[in-house]
């Protein structure tokens, strides 16, 4: 017989302490209601219960200090208050909440949110139970650090089901590759793996790039198109970056994700796949949904299991363990000699914030054994390329200066400017640089090489 999971109500007001029973009435929990904060640091040593619904404001004590409490013995809480702003919702989710429920709350979304806290607090077991992870790599994710080690074994446990996985992070984390990951560790991995980037395609054209359209359905359909989710029929689709998708295309795709079945654009034909949803964001779809700019509905319909992928910065050593891999890598590519770094040129590389993260490293890995001249073993520290820190604030800020006789400048040093921010702005994706400012991929390469060269002589 399975058993029933063990709730904490703590909530003053009675009115709302019945609701909340009442909502939850058909859940398989035992939940206990206790209405101060001291009643709820007592039942919390006696029946250490899964999951505490924790209203802030308590008659005898501050709600935080409970939450608190409930942190230091890693018990789920959700929190509920009707004092809704901003700031309360960042000190509750900074001090370990699992979600933030503002008064009057909905039956559904508390439902859910209990749903997903109980089932993440399975999966936490889960992962426990298991052997640390003694291994450097999983398929093309490299690190060994805890978080990177957790990352694994969250995949390793929900790879083999059907839920819907949600992967956030920010930009460069290696988001994709833990989908490609999840998609191969799972029973799905001989059949296709479809990623479809909702951010760089044109609004007017994703509808049928995941749906597919039939001959003549709009200007310009020449002939009949198979979509993405027909693609990925029996495997997995990868949704990047769905904090962008249009509003009005949300609706189809909630309706593809509870039934699996869609049309084509410009048919009335059903169609009934079977796709497992993995989806990332590095957009805040909290915010998003109070903006009203995604559904709130479709966000826990694919938000079921949540893996983080956490930025460069907070893995420690990974940095070294990538940026080896990276020289090894791309040495062997253009045939260069780069077997290591020195201890100081580690040290710099350990101390720098890398805001892009993986990504910004690989490329600057990638740009030093292009544009270093020296073939020798390690790269040194006197062979680094300057780094990039500036912010979109940063550059929101610069101003243009008119030009007067004082301040003209060679044509060289404008040049060099101009490319070195677009460098910046794509986190060193040279090939995007040479596409946006019209010029070949080798002549960005070259002049970088011959800056670098300038730098040197005058030092």
């Amino acid at each position: 017989m399975k058993t029933r999971s063990r709730i904490l109500l703590v909530e003053d007001f009675i009115e709302f302490a019945e609701l909340y029973k009442y909502f939850l009435r058909k859940e398989p929990i035992d939940l206990t209601h206790v209405t101060t904060g001291s009643e709820a640091l007592k039942n919390i040593q006696e029946i250490s219960p899964e999951v505490i619904l924790l209203d802030l404001t308590l008659p005898d004590m501050n709600g935080m200090e409970i939450l608190k409490h409930a942190q230091q013995l890693n018990i789920t809480v959700i929190v509920t208050t009707s004092k809704s702003s901003i700031d309360t919702a960042v000190e509750v989710m900074r001090n370990g909440a699992f979600d933030f429920l503002e008064k009057p709350v909905k039956q559904n979304r508390l439902i859910v949110t209990l749903r997903n806290a109980l089932h993440l607090n399975s999966l936490n077991k889960t992962v426990e139970s298991f052997q640390k992870f003694n291994r450097s790599n999983y398929y093309d994710l490299i690190g060994t650090s805890p978080l990177m080690r957790t990352v694994y074994q969250m995949i390793d446990t929900v790879a083999d089901t059907k839920a819907s996985v949600f992967l956030n992070g920010e930009s460069g984390t290696g988001k994709e590759l833990c989908a490609a990951a999840l998609h191969k560790q799972s029973q799905r991995q001989e059949k296709p793996f479809v990623v479809l980037d909702c951010a760089a395609i044109p609004k007017e054209l994703i509808e049928s790039e995941l749906f597919g359209h039939v001959k003549g359905a709009f200007t310009g359909a020449m002939s009949d198109r198979e979509g993405a989710a027909l693609s990925a029929d029996s495997g997995t689709l990868f949704l990047d970056e769905i904090g962008d998708m249009d509003l009005s295309l949300q609706t189809r795709l909630l309706r593809f994700v509870q039934t699996g079945t869609f049309h084509k654009v410009g048919s009335d034909k059903q169609i009934k796949v079977d796709v497992r949803f993995i989806c990332a964001t590095n957009r805040d779809l909290q915010e998003e949904i109070e903006a009203g700019r995604f559904r709130e509905d479709l966000y826990y319909r694919l938000n079921v299991i949540n893996i983080h992928l956490p930025p460069l910065r907070q893995r420690g050593s990974d940095i070294l363990l990538l940026a080896r891999y990276f020289l090894s890598k791309h040495s062997k590519e253009e045939n260069r000699q780069f077997h290591g770094f020195t201890d100081e040129t580690e040290q710099i590389l350990l101390n720098y914030n890398w805001p892009g993260n993986v990504r910004q490293l690989q490329n600057y890995i990638y740009k030093l054994v292009i544009l270093s001249e020296e073939d020798m073993p390690e790269i040194t520290a006197d062979m680094l390329l300057p780094f990039s820190d500036d912010t979109e604030e940063h550059h929101s800020e610069e101003q243009i200066i008119p030009m007067s006789v004082d301040n003209i400048r060679p044509l060289w040093q404008t040049e060099k400017e101009v490319i070195e921010q677009a460098i910046e702005l794509t986190n060193g994706n040279i090939s995007e640089v040479a596409r946006r400012l019209e010029i070949s991929t080798p002549t960005i390469y070259r002049k970088l090489k011959r800056w670098n060269k300038q730098v040197k002589r005058t030092i």
